[in-house]
């Protein structure tokens, strides 16, 4: 496990560990199991700034960004019986359902639409990959699949405090998340309703989330909110070695 201290990290300091994780490689053996040799991952937890600075990236070197949910572009075609959890959202009829269920129901929801992610961006990046461009990606690939078919220099886990992602859901002017808030006030007992959705938040951004991505044997980097966009786009380059 990387946590990089950023105000004091070096390009030699990011050759030796590129080098370290090139040799542990080679001594387990996973030297040239590369699937996509031109996709950067970023995954970690939300409001980390990884689509951000996957838009960034693209944008500088004239790559493809494949921002949050951009798995979207499928979701018309897919079979409930084969993608039961994100078919979920697009066939529900009643939205209300969708805030009044229970953490765990929530909870296995959202490790389901996961993998099923997994499936539908490992098909669009066969695709994307295949055209030779720099792919820049926000993904929901699991750690243990980004080992098998990436490296430690393609990989970069950006995370921030899991009570972000609860106390500022419904900051965002995301028109999904602010027609969820307003269903929310319109029940019968709107705290009780509120009070129910965030236990939902905080079981899918969990302390042990955070440390399962924190111990995942890839670089990391925690959000800073004294650092710009700009700062924080040059420590990306850095550990997708984009820059010297």
């Amino acid at each position: 496990m990387k946590i990089r201290n950023y105000r004091f990290s070096s390009a030699f300091t990011i050759q030796n560990e590129r080098k370290a994780a090139r040799t542990q490689n080679k001594q387990n053996g996973d030297e040239g199991k590369m699937r996509y040799e031109n996709v950067f991952f970023i995954n970690g937890t939300a409001y980390a700034g990884k689509s951000t600075m996957v838009k960034q990236l693209a944008q500088k070197y004239h790559g493809i960004a494949c921002e949050e949910n951009y798995h979207d572009a499928l979701l018309p075609q897919l079979d409930p019986s084969q993608f039961p959890c994100l078919s979920y959202t697009r066939d529900l009829r009643d939205w209300r359902n969708f805030i009044r269920r229970t953490p765990d129901e929530y909870e296995a929801w959202v490790r389901g639409v996961s993998k099923e992610c997994e499936t539908l961006e490992l098909q669009i990046l066969d695709s994307l990959s295949a055209g030779g461009r720099a792919v820049f990606v926000d993904t929901n690939i699991s750690i243990e699949t980004l080992k098998e078919i990436s490296d430690y220099d393609h990989v970069l886990i950006m995370l921030a405090d899991p009570n972000l992602s609860v106390n500022r859901f419904f900051d965002r002017p995301d028109k999904e998340k602010q027609f969820l808030y307003q269903l929310l006030l319109e029940e019968e007992q709107p705290e009780r309703a509120m009070a129910n959705f965030r236990q939902c938040l905080q079981r899918v951004n969990s302390p042990e989330i955070y440390e399962s991505f924190l111990s995942s044997g890839f670089r990391v980097m925690v959000r800073d909110e004294s650092r710009s966009i700009e700062d924080t786009l040059a420590l990306v380059e850095q550990e997708f070695g984009l820059r010297n």
